[in-house]
């Protein structure tokens, strides 16, 4: 059972955290990852039962509930938040999970001087911007919405 770290964040949110296949995507030209870059899915050996279900079914839908504003990138998204210590929290332990389970993303995560909101950045190589569109759906959708 291969679960998105987009779906939580998952940045694969069908619904409550779905699955990605367990085979790799292909990219959108159609070409298999090489074997230099990671695939776009999730490892989900790298998280234990607990963490995975905190992550997907607590931290996800908390930091969701939780954005601020979204804005499209020319390879990825980013999401803000607000700047409270609980949130930074949340965040910090959401990425964490993140990085481990999907290693193929580029994240960064920007703290904005005079208590000014948190961005996070989810980008990387071609194909994930696409991979957060189609996996990733209530991270980037319009904030507010279904509200």
């Amino acid at each position: 059972m291969k679960r998105l770290l987009w779906t939580s964040f998952t940045l694969a949110l069908a619904a409550a955290g779905p699955c990605l296949s367990q085979a790799p995507a292909r990219s959108p030209a159609g070409e298999q990852p090489s074997a230099a870059q990671n695939p776009f899915y999730c490892d989900v050996s790298a998280l234990t039962p607990e963490q995975r279900k905190r992550h997907f079914d607590v931290l996800g839908p908390a930091l969701i509930a939780k954005r601020t504003a979204v804005r499209e990138l020319p390879d990825g998204y980013e999401i803000q938040f607000p700047s409270d210590t609980h949130t930074y929290q949340q965040v910090a332990e959401y990425l964490d999970g993140e990085r481990a389970c999907c290693p193929f993303f580029d994240i960064n995560l920007h703290v904005m001087p005079d208590h000014g909101p948190l961005l996070v950045r989810f980008t990387g190589r071609p194909g994930t911007k696409q991979f957060i569109q189609a996996d990733g759906s209530g991270w980037i959708s319009e904030v507010g919405a279904g509200k």
